[in-house]
């Protein structure tokens, strides 16, 4: 029993090759005193997060908004929402002086229409009426400092160059080439995909056809080049799976596009866009650009420029134009004189045009006849009455004829037609009558015209228009009109103090009609 005590316990022995030597199991820790642990029941002050200064875990799920809860809801193939880009600051408005006109066109069917009628019109309210319609105006442009540029000679307007050149091909295509339109052979392959433009909602086609890259890239360089970057563009790109719109991708995609020359001999045909772009760019388009301080263009591409910044400052001065049209009523004062009409100014000054010559009446009261007298006298006691409320106001005739009567109304109208053909009287084109105002002679003057006459001749000069109202001025205004003046009325206008009538007959779109309301025509035929 001693002899097997004896025997080593070769269990723990470990056979190792001599050169691997193992270090003691020593314990790393036996110098280090930690934390006392809080009692059974104490709370631990220092809080259950126990990683220092590192902060609270991000929380997760719903109140993350990444949550699978989200992810579920999401569309398969719909990307996450991408962070809003910061607007990029407004382009500075261009130095330009802006000038509205009247369009050539329209302007000489206002005259024609003026000139075959006996009315008066309101200068204030033909600006505002050439203003209500882009068709009715031209646009000219003024720089202050740098020159403007424009393609062709009735073509769109920039302050920059570039801004031209970028979309002078798709405006001036049809000019010098020719687009035909062949069916080629079916597409063949199995596609269940289709790439789609979000902005334009055009289809791309699959992104591993081989027409899928240039077609990408021109339409990006045609439409979208001066919005956003390639790369930006990209996102923009959706994957649609519907089989109608591959379908739809076959039969466009048979299309083949080609562009023939129209003004180069031989003919040179360019099987893309983008290639007959170039040749656009290096052939035509050096001698379509022109530039110059000064530069006029139709009102109709004036509201669809592709400067913008030019296009809001004609946009500013447009508005600011039709609340007081002053400088609209300069341009058609010239062109209303340059054709033969006059200029005057009525009820408060306001400017009026009409194709007869406002004269105050200066005969004698016994040298006209009565109803003449009685015309005058109405007026006098009723201004801006029509001629039915004129009639109303006449005295019985002394022969017992009716008010209503033909030949009351035959006399009427005859009379009132000379009146109104001498520049006596003044029918607006509202159908209102009024007297040619008279300017008061000074107290002098007027004192010295008594002295001189005959007892009993100083009383008979005196005639209708001599009233409370006449007393403002009947010439017409110098050839020169003062801009604030005119800017003075059309504020009056909005303030209500002197609302001129509304410009109804006149029909700048039209041919030269003028009708008269049948209210204000006389009874007899």
């Amino acid at each position: 029993m001693a002899e097997e005590n004896d025997v080593p316990d070769l269990l723990d022995l470990k056979f190792l090759p001599a050169w691997v030597k193992e270090t003691p199991n020593e314990n790393l820790y036996a110098h280090f005193a930690g934390d006392e642990a809080p009692a059974v029941g104490q709370r631990d002050r220092r809080g259950p997060d126990r990683r220092g200064e590192r902060g609270p875990r991000p929380t997760r799920g719903k109140e993350s908004g990444r949550g699978p809860r989200e992810r579920a809801r999401r569309p398969a193939g719909q990307r996450p929402p991408e962070a809003r880009r910061p607007e990029e600051p407004a382009p500075p408005a261009p130095a330009v002086e802006v000038r509205f006109v009247p369009d050539a066109r329209v302007l000489e069917n206002v005259l024609a229409q003026i000139k075959a009628s006996h009315l008066a019109y309101s200068v204030f309210s033909l600006a505002r009426m050439f203003l209500e319609k882009p068709e009715r105006y031209d646009v000219r442009l003024k720089a202050e400092t740098a020159a403007l540029f424009q393609l062709g000679e009735n073509g769109p307007i920039a302050s920059d160059q570039r801004v031209l050149e970028n979309g002078a091909f798709l405006n001036e295509k049809d000019h010098f080439y020719r687009t035909e339109v062949t069916q080629s052979d079916p597409i063949k392959g199995n596609f269940t995909s289709v790439a789609r433009c979000r902005l334009s909602g055009v289809l791309l086609g699959p992104t591993n056809h081989h027409a899928y890259q240039p077609q990408l890239r021109n339409l990006y360089e045609q439409r979208f080049s001066r919005r956003m970057s390639f790369q930006d563009y990209q996102r923009q790109i959706e994957i649609v799976t519907n089989p109608e719109a591959v379908e739809r991708w076959k039969e466009e995609a048979r299309q083949v596009t080609t562009y023939v020359t129209l003004q180069e001999e031989p003919p040179i045909t360019f099987h893309n866009a983008a290639d007959t772009e170039r040749h656009f760019r290096q052939t035509y388009l050096p001698g379509l650009l022109r530039h110059s301080a000064e530069l006029t263009l139709d009102g109709v591409v004036s509201r669809r420029l592709a400067d913008r910044s030019l296009g809001r400052a004609i946009e500013d001065a447009w508005a600011q134009e039709a609340r007081s049209p002053s400088k609209m009523m300069q341009e058609l004062i010239g062109a209303f004189r340059q054709g033969g009409l006059h200029i005057f100014r009525h009820r408060k000054a306001m400017l009026f045009v009409s194709p007869i010559r406002a004269r105050p009446f200066s005969h004698d009261s016994s040298s006209v006849s009565s109803t003449v007298a009685a015309i005058l006298a109405a007026l006098t006691a009723n201004p801006r009455i029509n001629r039915n409320q004129l009639l109303e106001k006449l005295p019985d005739d002394a022969a017992g004829e009716p008010k209503g009567g033909e030949k009351r109304k035959l006399a009427l109208a005859s009379d009132l037609h000379w009146l109104i053909s001498e520049g006596h009287v003044i029918e607006f084109n509202d159908g209102s009558l009024d007297l040619t105002r008279t300017k008061a002679p000074p107290p002098r003057a007027q004192a010295q015209a008594r002295s001189d006459a005959p007892n009993g001749i100083a009383e008979s000069l005196a005639s209708p228009n001599d009233s409370k109202n006449a007393t403002e001025a009947s010439e017409a205004p110098s050839a020169e009109e003062h801009p604030a003046e005119i800017a003075r009325e059309g504020d009056a206008v909005l303030e209500g103090e002197a609302a001129p009538p509304a410009v109804a007959e006149i029909t700048p779109d039209g041919a030269p009609e003028v009708s008269t309301p049948a209210e204000n025509a006389p009874g007899a035929d």
